[in-house]
């Protein structure tokens, strides 16, 4: 179909492909003066206590990815060395962070989503068990992004986890077997399942993948013990469909209204109009709460769908027991740029214009740090972090991006220097949050784009887009960046320039450090103050993982992480795509075609200690 090139997979290309010059990787110091570091830094709002287990993607509800762990530090980081490695049997994009309770680290692979239990009681953490789901082979053809999985969660004796087909699957944590499955998605209609599960108050809460096929987005609760389904919630369509009843309140009135979620769509369209939900799951257990992001609208083509197309790019919060939704934000409405709204929400209790408030902190792809008051989804602040053209600011009046005109996509004609591109100044790739300086560590990219609108046609099953994308390097030449903002200042503190994106989750550590991984392959510790670089080291194949850090049974810290390029931005080397077609992987090939030349494919889990 035209308006689409896949990742993977041999549909036809579109456009010529132009070479950019890129520059060399390097690091950046400080780009501005530090900003005092709080004397009493803020917590997540649903801080727990680290008992050294890392039990749910981001360890704690709060989506902070800090671990209170601080036997490694900025003092002795430099020894860091490595413990094992555990090779998974899968070259495509590993994009998962593992698991660790008592003496297990859980892992899940890419397609085909094998489920791996390591025994960290025994030298080198042989396997304890395996779990086979056997996906359908049909999905990795529904698979936008790489066939990737972005991790499991633990609760109640269960690892819970979803296979690219469309399945959510509990097994026996200690034994592997097989304790209920349940179907999902639909195939038939382009549905897949590509993110990681979070289990609130016996609860399994599973969204769908596949907006670029003309799916329509949904999250759904399943009964934890049973696999039934609770709830479902989609994300467009009749106010009964959308669970919207009175309880729901959003803090702007163009939220307010009946169906919206039909009448901000032509006829129909809302049928077939995405806004899948296909990222990270936050709760806040004290105002019983939770939070997640809905994804683009289909077709890209925003001409093709007038209206601001409720409710999709934004995000959404609900009862966790019925799904009813409490308020809604849409960070893009009648979204442009493909710049979704599904990426992680950080839960926490700031000093806001000098008042406490309970905040929702989001790095947004539009290119926006957006800090809400996740009670009533009132927009606070909201910053560019990024080289941003395609709007000049957010009124925080009304809660609204002031579009830039002339940047806007039109059928027939070729808009340029669209930044940031599709992939968003932030993609999925997850950041971490630090209460010893009260800072946002953001993995992120800095990539433009050259767009074309065109028609589209809706075959089930089939890629619904409706647009031609050359992406390259935003300005400075280099791709990539990791930012430390400040949330209470709406500013960064640091940043580091990076050749390709930063395409890994981050993690946070009471060591005063911070974790990331590149696309060439570096596992890096940098200074959670200053952003120096203290060690590195270099996995066979490039890093998307989001690194852990836990306790083993001998009582000594450990940091994990999966290496395996791919996903949207590797899917050139995961999907052996030419780098002399800049159209494909829609687009993003162009800005990666040199990624061949510095990495390879892997499935690696890499472990490290001190001495």
């Amino acid at each position: 179909m035209p308006g689409k090139t896949w990742m993977c997979f041999p549909l036809r290309p579109f456009l010529l492909s132009i070479a950019l010059p890129i520059a060399q990787p390097g690091i950046a110091g400080p780009s501005q003066p530090s900003l005092s570091i709080p004397t009493s830094p803020a917590l997540p709002a649903t801080a727990s206590e680290d008992d050294g287990q890392w039990l749910m993607p981001a360890r704690d509800y709060a989506n902070s990815r800090y671990s209170s762990l601080a036997e490694i530090n900025t003092s002795n980081v430099k020894n860091l060395r490595l413990s094992f490695t555990f090779s998974t049997g899968v070259t495509r994009g590993h994009e998962a962070a593992p698991l660790v309770t008592g003496d297990t680290l859980y892992l899940v692979t890419p397609y085909p989503n094998i489920l791996y239990a390591l025994d960290l009681a025994r030298p080198g953490a042989p396997l304890k068990w395996k779990y086979e789901p056997k996906p359908l082979a049909a999905s990795q053809g529904l698979a936008c992004c790489d066939v990737v999985n972005r991790g499991a969660s633990y609760a109640y004796g269960k690892i819970f986890f979803n296979t690219l087909d469309g399945q959510t699957i509990a097994v026996d944590a200690k034994t592997g077997k097989e304790l209920w499955k349940t179907r999902l998605g639909n195939l038939n209609l382009g549905e897949s399942v590509t993110m990681a599960p979070l289990v609130v108050k016996n609860k399994v809460l599973v969204g769908n993948s596949g907006g670029e096929f003309g799916v329509r987005g949904w999250l759904t609760a399943l009964d934890a013990n049973t696999g039934r389904i609770a709830w479902r919630a989609y994300s467009t369509g009749p106010d009964q469909d959308v669970l919207i009843g009175p309880e729901f309140k959003p803090f702007y009135p163009q939220e307010r209204g009946t169906d919206l979620g039909v009448s901000s769509w032509p006829a129909d369209a809302w049928k077939i109009g995405g806004g899948t939900v296909w990222g990270f799951v936050s709760y806040d257990p004290q105002l019983d709460l939770i939070y997640y992001g809905t994804a683009n609208p289909g077709p890209w083509n925003p001409e093709l769908r007038p209206g601001d197309n409720k409710w999709t790019a934004g995000v959404f919060a609900r009862d966790p027991d019925t799904g009813q939704a409490r308020w809604f934000y849409q960070w893009n409405p009648h979204d442009l740029y493909d710049y979704d709204g599904i990426n992680e929400n950080i839960l926490l209790d700031l000093p806001i214009h000098g008042q406490p408030r309970k905040v929702l902190v989001h790095p947004e792809r539009n290119g926006y740090v957006y800090v809400l008051d996740r009670g009533t989804g009132e927009v606070l602040s909201a910053e560019a972090f990024v080289h941003v053209t395609t709007t000049s600011g957010v009124d925080l009046k009304t809660g609204r991006t002031h579009e830039v005109a002339e940047k806007q996509p039109r059928t027939g004609s070729v808009v340029r220097e669209i930044c940031p591109a599709a992939p968003g100044g932030k993609d999925w790739q997850p950041s971490a949050w630090s209460p010893r300086t009260g800072w946002l560590y953001i993995p992120h990219q800095n990539i433009c784009m050259d767009e074309e609108g065109l028609e589209a046609n809706y075959i089930a099953g089939t890629p619904y887009v409706g647009a031609n994308v050359r992406m390259y390097a935003g300005p400075g030449g280099h791709r990539g960046e990791f930012t430390a903002w400040d949330p209470v200042q709406a500013k960064p503190v640091w940043k580091i320039k990076e050749n390709f994106p930063v395409w890994s989750g981050a993690l946070a550590t009471a060591g005063d450090l911070v974790f990331y991984g590149t696309m060439e392959g570096w596992f890096k510790a940098v200074s959670a103050r200053t952003g120096e670089l203290l060690w590195q080291f270099k996995c066979g194949s490039g890093i998307i993982g989001q690194p852990i850090s836990y306790r083993g049974p001998d009582g000594k810290q450990y940091v994990a992480v999966l290496s395996g390029v791919g996903g949207w931005s590797g899917a050139i080397v995961a999907g052996q795509l030419d780098p002399r077609d800049g159209t494909g992987a829609l687009g993003f090939v162009n800005a990666m075609k040199d990624l061949p030349e510095h990495t390879a494919k892997g499935g690696m889990l890499y472990v490290f200690a001190l001495p």
